[in-house]
């Protein structure tokens, strides 16, 4: 089983792409056979982390993985590492705005994704998919659920794999502002897609330069 998350609308947006863009990858997988579900996370610290964790029991899923939005990209961002910290620059859905606090009290201070990340990224750019390795998925309720998820992995259920991957905007329609250089979901999608199918069929990963100078 494999498992999709998204994200609702957020900070006054009408739409999340980062839920139709695993709504569309769950349809493409399925079609390949894959037994795959998808579901929609609220924007709101705790809540999210709960709504995954039950998810994740509920299904018990070999891989896991959670997208959301990150407006000011250009491309898919595959996450490398989640740390232990809120630290909310805007309220979420629910009015919190955490500063400095943990994701979960005493925890470790990171967890580095699970997903083959570099192969995964070779993959994409044969794909002819603009993608990137990210060393920083923010503090706000992405990196919340991205370290939420990790940790019940390591925790619960060492046996599967998950990660986080964000997607960009889309492109801005016709008399509309905003969003340049965003990508159509339908690329996201199978963007997504290419991920999946890269880490069912890789258990280690590709050494590559993939990093940040700053």
């Amino acid at each position: 089983m494999i498992l999709l998350t998204g994200f609702e609308p957020f900070d006054g947006d009408a739409a999340n792409p980062s839920w139709a863009a695993v709504q569309a990858a769950r349809d493409i997988l399925r079609a390949e056979g894959l037994a795959v579900e998808a579901i929609e996370l609220p924007c709101v610290f705790g809540e999210s982390a709960r709504v995954l964790r039950q998810e994740v029991v509920r299904l018990e899923p070999s891989l896991v993985i959670c997208a959301g939005l990150a407006a000011g990209r250009d491309r898919l961002s595959l996450e490398r590492v989640a740390i232990n910290c809120d630290d909310a620059r805007i309220p979420d859905n629910a009015g919190n705005r955490p500063v400095d606090e943990e994701v979960v009290a005493g925890a470790p201070a990171a967890y580095f994704s699970t997903l083959p990340v570099k192969a995964a990224l070779r993959a994409l750019q044969i794909a002819g998919i603009r993608a990137e390795v990210s060393q920083t998925a923010g503090t706000y309720v992405c990196n919340h659920v991205f370290y939420a998820l990790m940790h019940q992995l390591a925790t619960e259920a060492p046996g599967s794999r998950g990660g986080f991957i964000h997607v960009p905007r889309e492109p801005a329609g016709e008399g509309q502002s905003g969003a340049p250089g965003g990508m159509p979901v339908r690329d996201m999608a199978e963007g997504i897609a290419v991920v999946v199918r890269t880490a069912l069929a890789t258990t280690g990963d590709l050494k590559l330069a993939a990093g940040a100078v700053y």
